[in-house]
């Protein structure tokens, strides 16, 4: 089991063969960041976009000595979608945002006939590391899904699942989370845990052991659940937060970041090659990991989601 981002960049590095990683638009941030991930990665660089203005700026890069190849393209939009259609045409084997804006760019990615998406919809787990712990969790989803359903949340988890196993986390237990720890008609997000948690004791998801309705301190500490009568292996150390809404998890994404000063990475799930993106809570640091994450999704060789 991988336990830290550190973990996640050695592995990655371990793996044979070189992965094209298609970028749209890249700036300069973009280039020096692709730099970064050229020495420390198995990647190669497919930089697509205005050739003049890509080559004026690699000039000042040590990329430039480095194995990439320059696609032009005219104006973003045509650069997004060559990029896309590197992807989709197997000639790259990772897709990521550039410098291109996210709204924009999800959409485009997502497009259901031309973009990447494989499942009826897409999810954003984030990867948090542990500060006191070598221990990796996953929150999802953080990014993409406003109010999913019980179809939805299923395909989330799925998600999250097959993104554990490549982390090394070979029976995941999850914590489906709700504003009480009890069944409520009333509030549907624990209905769906309640719903999610009896698939998995029917193994419909394999070996993840799966608790819900949680909430937040039920989930966190075995203390807690304990007074109030849940008896799990899930609370106090879940691998994966399953949230009931947007709002849920990129507040509690942002708040591990920013309070909690915690490490986070993430890759866009349910598409057909892994999609890393730019959210204001990673780092051009932790960027470093989301490609790691996407070249060990690729080398996999798992149609992800």
């Amino acid at each position: 089991m991988i336990g830290t981002f550190t973990g996640i960049a050695k592995r990655a590095r371990k793996d044979e063969g070189k992965k094209r990683l298609a970028v749209p638009s890249p700036n300069k941030q973009e280039i020096e960041l692709l730099c970064k991930a050229a020495t420390k990665m198995p990647v190669i660089p497919l930089l697509v976009g205005d050739g003049k203005a890509i080559r004026a700026t690699l000039k000042k890069s040590p990329l430039a000595s480095m194995e990439h190849e320059i696609i032009n393209a005219r104006g973003a939009g045509e650069a997004l979608r060559a990029a896309i259609r590197l992807a989709r045409e197997d000639r790259a084997d990772i897709l990521m945002q550039g410098g291109e804006d996210q709204k924009t760019f999800i959409q485009a990615a997502l497009n259901v006939k031309t973009g990447l998406l494989k499942d009826k919809v897409a999810s954003y787990p984030s990867v948090v590391q542990l500060q006191k712990r070598n221990k990796l969790i996953i929150v999802t989803d953080t990014l993409v899904n406003n109010s999913p359903g019980i179809v939805e949340k299923q395909l989330i988890l799925e998600h999250a699942l097959g993104l554990a196993d490549i982390l090394g986390i070979k029976e995941p237990k999850v914590a489906v989370l709700a504003a009480i720890e009890q069944v409520n008609p009333s509030i549907p997000s624990t209905v769906d845990a309640a719903v999610l948690a009896k698939m998995a004791d029917r193994k419909q998801f394999g070996k993840a052991i799966v608790e819900g309705p949680l909430d937040m301190d039920c989930a966190v500490s075995c203390v807690a659940a304990k007074r109030k009568g849940i008896m799990s292996v899930v609370t106090g150390n879940a691998d994966i937060f399953l949230v009931p809404c947007i709002e849920t998890g990129y507040s509690l994404i942002e708040a591990l970041v920013f309070w909690g000063k915690m490490k986070t990475a993430g890759i866009l799930m349910g598409t057909t090659k892994p999609v890393a993106l730019n959210p204001p809570f990673i780092s051009d640091e932790n960027r470093l990991v989301e490609i790691a994450i996407a070249t060990l999704i690729s080398a996999r060789g798992m149609k992800h989601g």
